[in-house]
């Protein structure tokens, strides 16, 4: 066990977790940032950014991670290569926080008066074939980041996924894309109502009904088009596209949480596990606990607003640091 108590301890590798730790540290509070291998996120994988506001040319999404770790650490904020496998509350209120070192050491407990999980949640992939070697080369979890790129624009992609995300995308590509295919495995969607409507009345969307994506095809720099196969027949379809948008959902990195036992877990939605917080703060329902970014997300999910929720974090857990000192 290490002697520090430090007054805030951020989980996380992303613009979220940073820019709760710049915010911490910036008001003087002792910081502990627990960031894994180190700076990483969804960004981490993301070719190039063009929607984060201060950079009008763009910049690369592992340089914008960077940049934010640089600031925080240079702002005083601490960083630690470790995995947090679990949380356990102390009688005084603080946080015993068991953290594995990335390089293989023994686990450390670590000690902390409030906690910022700032863990994100990964994009569910179906790990078709060529899925991986044209990821950020046409193949992406987010049209709204990525749709604008110049390799999708007068381009027909394919939208995978059924549900308000996927209609939202689909949507969102009929500014660029010459055609939009949404391809999905059952009959109908599970999506609302007005959303449905929307993407069955636009004349630059397609669906592609009781199918499932079997492959990602391209000439080995970009992706040129995708395998398509009905679960009812059994055909096999090739459609040219210039990208293939997945839209199935995202997983939280949560799981620490539910295994710190109930106290923790109920901070927890049961549906896919994303961190309930008071409507419009970053406050659980764990006294020193907040949430902040994707893991606490639904529906946003981008670098620009993952930031803001740092701050949020960073501001709600300095409220509740002032008030007990």
């Amino acid at each position: 066990m290490t002697n520090a108590l430090y007054d805030v301890l951020v989980i996380g590798a992303g613009p979220s977790a940073y820019t709760a730790a710049l915010y911490a540290a910036r008001n003087n509070r002792k910081v502990l940032v627990c960031h894994g291998m180190g700076p990483s996120g969804q960004l981490s994988s993301t070719k190039e950014v063009e929607n984060f506001p201060s950079y009008p040319d763009g910049i690369m999404g592992p340089d914008l991670v960077y940049r934010c770790y640089e600031q925080a650490t240079k702002c005083g904020a601490e960083t630690k290569d470790a995995m947090v496998t679990r949380l356990r509350k102390e009688a005084d209120g603080s946080f015993a926080v068991t953290a594995e070192p990335t390089d293989g050491t023994a686990a450390v407990e670590l000690q902390a008066r409030t906690v910022i999980v700032a863990s994100g949640a990964d994009a569910r992939r179906l790990g078709c074939p060529g899925e991986e070697q044209y990821w950020t080369k046409g193949v992406s979890a987010c049209a709204v980041c990525d749709g604008a790129l110049p390799i999708f624009r007068n381009k027909p992609v394919l939208v995978i996924g059924g549900g308000d995300t996927a209609m939202e995308e689909a949507m969102h590509m009929t500014r660029y894309a010459s055609k939009t295919y949404v391809v999905h495995r059952r009959d109908q969607f599970r999506a609302s109502a007005v959303m449905q409507k929307r993407v069955l009345g636009s004349e630059k969307i397609e669906v592609v009904w009781d199918s499932v994506l079997e492959e990602i095809c391209g000439d080995g720099n970009l992706c040129k088009s995708a395998k398509v196969k009905n679960v009812k027949t059994g055909e096999v379809t090739e459609i040219e596209c210039a990208g293939v948008f997945f839209a199935i959902g995202h997983t939280p990195n949560t799981q620490f949480l539910r295994d710190s036992g109930a106290e923790f877990a109920k901070v927890l939605d049961s549906e896919a596990g994303h961190m309930i917080v008071q409507p419009g703060t970053s406050i659980t329902a764990v006294d020193g606990l907040f949430a902040s970014g994707d893991v606490a997300d639904k529906r946003y999910r981008q670098a620009i607003t993952a930031a803001g929720s740092g701050c949020m974090g960073a501001l709600d857990a300095e409220h509740y640091l002032s008030a007990r000192d």
